[in-house]
């Protein structure tokens, strides 16, 4: 399978921006990890082991440490910096480094867009999961950057009569569902939820997502630099498609939510066809109109 994503490149980017911290970059991470304590908090039971797959910050194992929920948290990383001398493991970015039914919780928040076997690595965590063990994931889907994507389709159409690929394709949230039931987790779930930020401009956007380690990671890139010219025309194009009436831009980040059980035979299972006792038009003829 051609690779979309150069993830020695997105690791690249994210040290890099490790390295060269910018105050509130991690927006997104914290946005996930508020939305990761809301789903946790709704789940009535306890968890024994859980896993945080490369989440990158401590936020996720904060948040499952603060739920009370869960005994044993257990961090995985693809470089030691990101555990910032925390306890951990180390291992391959689309590996699940655990014996099969050894875990009660895994999630992954903000990661899985950077992979290049998706299916792979679902089903690797539904084999990790312990039969009645729950996946909570969250990742950038289809919408994400979409005013930066065409603002920059439209300046290279124009100044060079031709396009690169410069804004990583992303999976759409009915893609996510099935992505689910084909690694077979039980009871999927896939929604989305949309952030729309605001910035001065295109190259403030883009000192944001240097800073979050999100810049273009994509196999098939241009290796040919982006220039000044590319770049002013596409903040023009940017601010004449996408700015509100004080004259500042919008970038909307879509934010798909995923969930799955393992399967195990104490779970609900739709009733089989013709199972019914009452049937539909006995329930209609005998229910008072309004």
């Amino acid at each position: 399978m051609q690779p979309i994503m150069d993830t020695s490149l997105w690791l690249a980017h994210k040290r890099r921006a490790l390295a060269q911290p910018l105050d509130g970059a991690d927006f997104l991470m914290d946005r996930a990890a508020d939305d990761l304590a809301d789903r946790l908090g709704a789940v009535e039971r306890r968890f024994g082991k859980a896993a945080v797959l490369f989440c990158q910050t401590p936020a996720a194992a904060g948040v499952l440490a603060a739920s009370g929920k869960v005994t044993d948290i257990v961090r995985v990383e693809t470089d030691a910096a990101f555990l910032n001398g925390a306890a951990g493991l180390i291992a391959p970015l689309e590996t699940v480094p655990f014996e099969p039914q050894s875990l009660d919780l895994a999630v992954s928040l903000l990661s899985l867009q950077a992979m290049n076997d998706i299916p792979g690595m679902l089903i690797q965590i539904r084999r990790a999961l312990r039969p009645d063990g729950l996946f909570l994931g969250a990742f950038a889907g289809a919408g994400t950057l979409g005013e930066l994507r065409e603002s920059l389709l439209a300046a290279e159409t124009e100044l060079y009569g031709g396009v690169s690929p410069r804004v990583i394709p992303f999976t759409d949230v009915r893609d996510a569902g099935a992505l689910l039931q084909r690694a077979g987790l039980a009871l999927p779930v896939a929604d989305v939820e949309t952030v729309t930020v605001r910035y001065a401009n295109l190259f403030a956007l883009m000192a944001d997502l240097r800073a979050m380690g999100e810049t273009s990671a994509l196999a098939d890139r241009s290796r040919r630099p982006g220039t000044r010219g590319l770049f002013a025309r596409a903040a023009e194009i940017y601010a004449e498609r996408f700015s509100d009436p004080d004259g500042r831009i919008r970038a909307s980040f879509s934010m798909v939510w995923m969930s799955g059980w393992a399967p195990d035979a104490s779970q609900q299972k739709p009733l089989k066809p013709g199972s019914a006792k009452v049937s539909l038009k006995t329930i209609l003829e005998g229910s008072d109109e309004h």
